[in-house]
């Protein structure tokens, strides 16, 4: 059988050994990504999350503000190519990196919100996603019920990005693993962890961190522990990685002892305001600041996918020098062309 062209010429820079070919060796790995669907962190092979995190570092040096190339010249390799972006619930992350990183290879992205389209309510599903295929190379979607994800993947013939759901988040993934490797490196052997509500952001974060060979710790209050069948997946991914069993327990400071990353997420999320005075007591104990962040290691660093809020980490660490947030939150960017790029076998 013929080997992709994309993957002969990253072996023959291979033999040069530079990072830079090792890059491309990396990226042409998602050679077989082209027309896939991007629903979670699991379903990606262990070379398929190396890839996407490679080519999203690539982007970054080629369309990034630090970036020497003239955004004029740059390639444009989605030129000709739109994303239909279905978003029940708002977010300035998601939408602002996605027209933007469309954009910038040389797409054209369109929001439609809930007073754009109401998915599965005034057009059934399957229709809308049969329609947007035959106007759209991507349809991105920020819906409430996993389900919703599920059926427009089932009837769009064309990829399908999860942009958020309540059991997944796996463009936060990409960004914050993103994040950790270009503060550590080779997160291998890493521990990070989650002290917080049990939700989809974690549960694509554990994901990704054990494919990547990183120690799993959760702290969850009782009631708000992760999806039984996510932690399933994760121990077992854990155990194909060669990293420790995954730790769970119901006090922060437990997780957080010996741990390099801590990562927490908002309590109430959009949808649950009704809860908040509720939540706010269960998760009293739980909030990241100086003291929770004195238990980990020497030079732990704080993660956060954002919007926060003070109940959930101090002004003092937010703000702090171990914080990544903001580089965390610019690679949402970055991992989306990524991923809008290997499913279009643009790479």
């Amino acid at each position: 059988m013929n080997k992709p062209a994309a993957r002969v010429a990253a072996e023959t820079l291979m033999k040069s050994g530079t990072s830079s070919a090792k890059r491309a060796m990396s990226i042409s790995a998602l050679s077989g990504f082209e027309g896939k669907n991007f629903i979670s962190i699991d379903q990606l092979s262990n070379e398929e999350l190396r890839g996407l995190l490679d080519l999203s570092k690539k982007y970054r040096d080629t369309y990034g503000k630090g970036s020497s190339v003239d955004p004029i010249t740059a390639p444009k390799p989605l030129t000709g190519q739109s994303v239909s972006m279905i978003f029940q619930k708002r977010s300035t992350r998601t939408r602002v990196s996605t027209e933007t990183g469309t954009t910038l290879l040389g797409g054209h992205a369109l929001f439609l919100g809930p007073s754009d389209i109401q998915l599965g309510v005034n057009e059934s599903m399957r229709d809308t996603a049969l329609v947007l295929s035959r106007f759209n190379s991507v349809v991105l979607a920020r819906v409430f019920s996993h389900n919703d994800i599920l059926e427009l993947s089932k009837h769009a013939t064309v990829p399908v990005i999860n942009a958020l759901s309540d059991m997944h988040h796996p463009l936060q993934t990409l960004a914050d693993l993103m994040a950790l490797e270009d503060h550590f490196g080779d997160v291998r052997g890493k521990s990070l962890a989650w002290v917080g509500d049990g939700n989809n952001v974690l549960h694509d974060l554990m994901l990704g961190g054990a494919k990547l060979g990183m120690n799993i710790r959760v702290a969850t209050p009782d009631g708000y522990e992760a999806n039984e069948g996510v932690i399933e997946t994760t121990k077992k991914l854990a155990a194909e990685n060669g990293t420790e069993d995954v730790f769970l327990t119901k006090v922060a400071s437990e997780a957080v002892k010996g741990s390099d990353v801590i990562v927490t997420d908002t309590w109430v999320s959009m949808g649950q305001e009704s809860e908040y005075e509720k939540r706010v007591q269960e998760f009293d104990g739980y909030q990241v600041n100086a003291s929770l962040m004195e238990q980990a290691n020497p030079g732990a660093v704080f993660l956060h996918c954002l919007p926060r809020h003070p109940e959930e980490v101090s002004d003092e660490v937010f703000y702090s020098d171990q914080s990544l947030v903001f580089p965390e939150a610019e690679n949402r960017m970055w991992t989306v062309m990524a991923v809008m790029a290997a499913q279009l076998g643009k790479l």
